[in-house]
């Protein structure tokens, strides 16, 4: 296992900060997962006892509305992902954005004497420990969640929340006044400030683009420990890098987020397909369309047996005599997933005539057709019914090696045919999702890394490993089969991005980022020029001063 732990740099002279961005950049840690003899360990790192404790100390002087916990905080070495597990020293449960500040501020002051680093905690929805900070200080953003939320109603109406928000209770806020926002996750019980950190995507970003794409305005905590509040015309350059930038550039403490009318009720449409190159056609139709569905997803199934009767426990087939007759055992299939928003009071037969002249331009199998009507919040909020399943089982808190990649159009059959042919044949160990999205819904401004093409593809592998299993449905097969499809896209040279990414070294971030890698550095050297912020990103390592 390569070392997590922050490097260090011997001298006797203060750094320039110019200087100290170029030494952290060289000091990125390989970090490869614990595989051997068939099994999987994950990591847990404690603290060491060293120069840090003398940094901690003097946190104990600082004024703050919240507190700092020094012990029993292994809660915060845990993520979704449960793959690492990096102890923290301290961790932060603030009550107000200058409790934020002063820390970070605190840290800031310190320099590079200082190991400390800081890593903002939604959530904990993440996958490879980018929440973490071994040795250093979480900061629990879901304590800020007090704040009141403030939607404002008008020709151009917003919310504004605090960072810690979780979407589910802004959608809940904003349905009082007939509004919400544009663009959403699969899974509403995540943080603002942890979706904005990376893009927020779902079956409405092919309108509305991503979450980051609907924002007014951010407050945002920088590792200097200043408090900014910015937009595309006030701090402008900080308000693009916050945006997809992975925590690297400041913590967000507040969002305005866009809102529009919200409806009531949704017609919930699923079909499936036998051949992939049908699929993605009626896909990328639907998407290019301009009075088409309001959510389309699509997902792969790879012989999943009685497929139409799991179905039903939420779908009526639209003949159900023939549903009957269809099987899916021992077949990959691909299911396309559609959804039109309506109120109870519109034309019904106007809505009917809409979705029957949309489906009429599709081509998937006859007999699969299923349908639904449930309310707009029972769809939105779908997942969280099967994660209380899961809970309930005690299979929610398993390992999670997630990937998830962006496919440019032109390539997404050669991908498809490679993966689902070869690599993934038996079972996928959880969804995989598919569906493209439109390139000029998303602003190029931002962090975020795409597919330099008009449309590319979401690719999300959402698999969940059983614990100490040696099978296919092990941790260390499914992390095996992960590289093989990593390596397929290298070797193809698909042009493939990684979102929610993750590396090991720097000369793989700067693969990832491309012709923006220098863009990055440089803001990383405006805003975080010590490196304090989002450590478990693996970006940039502190580079510490030691007399």
């Amino acid at each position: 296992m390569g070392s997590a732990s922050l490097s260090f740099l011997k001298q006797n002279n203060i750094i320039h900060l110019k200087i100290l961005m170029i030494l952290f950049l060289s000091c990125i840690p390989d970090r490869t997962n614990l595989c051997s003899n068939n099994s999987f360990a994950t990591l847990t790192v404690p603290p060491r006892f060293n120069s840090t404790n003398i940094s901690l100390s003097s946190l104990e002087t600082l004024t703050l509305d919240g507190y700092f916990s020094f012990e029993n905080n292994h809660h915060a070495a845990k993520d979704f992902g449960n793959l690492y597990h990096f102890l923290p020293s301290a961790v932060l449960h603030p009550k107000s954005v200058s409790d934020i500040s002063t820390t970070i501020r605190h840290i800031f002051k310190m320099g590079s004497a200082s190991e400390l680093t800081v890593a903002a905690r939604g959530h904990a929805h993440s996958i490879q420990g980018q929440a973490q900070a071994h040795q250093g200080i979480v900061i629990n953003m879901e304590s800020l969640q007090g704040l009141k939320m403030q939607v404002h109603t008008g020709d151009m109406p917003y919310v504004d929340v605090s960072g810690g928000e979780l979407w589910i209770n802004i959608l809940h806020e904003t349905l009082k006044h007939g509004l919400a926002p544009k663009s959403w996750t699969d899974y509403l019980h995540l943080t603002v400030g942890g979706t904005l950190s990376n893009a927020g995507i779902s079956g409405q970003a092919f309108q509305h683009g991503p979450q980051i794409n609907n924002v007014y305005q951010l407050e945002v905590v920088t590792g200097k420990g200043e408090v900014v509040t910015c937009s595309e015309k006030q701090n402008a350059d900080l308000f693009y890098a916050v945006l997809g930038g992975l925590g690297q550039f400041g913590i967000i403490t507040r969002a305005r987020i866009s809102l529009g009318p919200a409806p009531k009720m949704v017609k919930w449409i699923r079909v499936l397909y036998s051949e992939f190159s049908t699929f993605s056609k009626d896909q990328e139709h639907l998407i290019s369309s301009e009075n088409s569905f309001d959510y389309v997803e699509g997902f792969v199934n790879i012989n999943r047996t009685g497929l139409l009767n799991n179905w039903r426990s939420s779908f009526s087939p639209k003949d159900p005599l023939q549903a009957n007759e269809f099987t899916s055992d021992g077949r990959t299939l691909y299911s396309l997933e559609m959804v039109k928003y309506f109120n109870p009071d519109e034309t019904k037969t106007m809505n009917q005539q809409d979705i029957k002249k949309l489906l009429s331009q599709l081509n998937y199998i006859p007999s699969t057709l299923f349908l639904s009507e449930v309310s707009y919040v029972e769809f939105l909020d779908r997942v969280h019914v099967s994660e209380k399943k899961l809970r309930a089982k005690g299979l929610w808190e398993v390992p999670h090696p997630w990937l998830n990649l962006l496919v440019p159009k032109s390539r997404i059959s050669v991908f498809a045919e490679e993966i689902f042919g070869n690599i993934l044949t038996h079972t996928s160990n959880g969804p995989i999702i598919i569906y493209p999205v439109n390139q000029s819904k998303w602003n190029n401004k931002t962090s975020l890394v795409t597919p330099d093409e008009d449309i590319f593809y979401l690719v999300a592998f959402l698999s969940s490993a059983v614990p100490s299993s040696t099978g296919t449905d092990g941790l260390e097969h499914i992390l095996i089969q992960n590289k093989r499809i990593l390596d397929f896209c290298a070797t193809a040279q698909l042009g493939m991005k990684q979102y929610l990414p993750h590396y090991n070294t720097r000369e793989e971030w700067q693969t990832h980022f491309g012709s923006l890698w220098e863009v990055f550095v440089q803001r990383k050297s405006n805003y975080d020029p010590l490196a304090i912020l989002a450590p478990g990103q693996r970006i940039f390592q502190k580079a510490v001063r030691t007399s």
